[in-house]
């Protein structure tokens, strides 16, 4: 059965994820997360040492973005502009 709690976001952007949910998928500090969001609806997915977990999130994001008729070269210049600003 799934779980579902609540949290808030505090002034500095940070979540906690509640400590239920954290046991039940045994999270620890440090573990990463990709961080997806589309809509209203913020997903995080722990991030795995295997690439093969990733397809299928990784082909629905080229389709949207090829839906929104983004280019390789549109990422490409978004990632450089990114790295200059940090």
């Amino acid at each position: 059965m799934p779980q579902v709690n609540t949290t808030k976001l505090s002034s500095r952007g940070q979540v906690v994820i509640p400590e239920e949910i954290r046991n039940a998928m045994h999270l620890h500090s440090g573990d990463k997360f990709l961080v997806l969001c589309e809509n209203d609806v913020i997903i995080l997915k722990t991030i795995s040492p295997s690439v093969e977990n990733f397809k299928p999130l990784i082909n629905k994001i080229r389709k949207i973005a090829k839906e929104a008729g983004l280019t390789k070269d549109d990422v490409q210049s978004a990632i450089k502009l990114s790295r200059k600003k940090y």
